[in-house]
């Protein structure tokens, strides 16, 4: 017993190493047709923040779907041209955007546990920086990872970038117990968090969808707008 908690209390302190003080943090509501989801962003991450922000603040997300839903990974949205997207069309190509942000990965200071916030990209080949789009982005779901997987993930990750990883203990500990999506670290840039409304996030994933991972019923943002202090 003695040692069962000795071993609890060391992962609490090990999590704590990557604890972040989200008081100072600038935060935006999401209202979607599940529910309301409350967004921290990182300061560490100003330009991802400041676009963002700026998104937010001129009604860009009002009214585009969770168009890129995927069961124990993440949902996806951002792509303004899904508001008028007709039934079964496939979505997120983000053909019109005009420009990209440049990566801003603080890895392993920032992660991809389960709530975690990311910008979405164009792949490895088109996108040699892993700049970020300019409004799409993620919401990691993800599952609970055991050694064995994590090590797969390490595997997955060097096949991808030929960048030999290996994640700190405390990374393993949060995948232990909350889970995520570890095979995406060091790629994309993790930007915030969701601190309310997880359980709106779970609802979305179990959504049906279509060949194109699209729910089968459309799942708004009904409207996006930066807390008040």
């Amino acid at each position: 017993m003695k040692k069962s908690l000795l071993s609890f209390i060391l992962v609490l302190l090990s999590l704590g190493l990557h604890a972040q003080d989200l008081s100072q943090c600038k935060k935006v509501v999401l209202e979607t047709d599940s529910g309301r989801i409350v967004l921290a962003l990182y300061n560490e991450t100003p330009q991802h923040r400041d676009n963002f922000l700026k998104l937010v603040e001129k009604g860009f997300y009002d009214g585009v779907l969770f168009h890129r839903v995927i069961n124990r990974f993440m949902v996806q949205t951002g792509d303004s041209a899904t508001r008028h997207a007709r039934p079964g069309e496939q979505l997120g190509s983000g053909s019109y955007e005009t420009h990209k942000i440049p990566a801003e990965i603080k890895w392993p200071q920032f992660f991809h546990k389960k709530g975690a916030l990311a910008a979405a990209r164009e792949g490895n080949q088109t996108n040699p920086k892993w700049e970020s789009s300019m409004c799409q982005f993620y919401i990691v779901t993800g599952r609970r990872f055991d050694a064995n997987m994590l090590e797969d993930a390490e595997e997955r990750i060097f096949r991808d970038t030929h960048k030999s990883v290996t994640f700190p203990q405390e990374l393993q500990d949060a995948y232990f117990r909350i889970g995520g999506a570890p095979h995406l670290d060091t790629q994309y840039t993790v930007f915030g968090e969701v601190v309310e409304g997880l359980d709106v996030v779970d609802r979305i994933q179990l959504m049906p969808v279509d060949d194109f991972n699209r729910p089968l019923t459309d799942i708004h943002i009904i409207s996006a707008r930066v807390m008040k202090e």
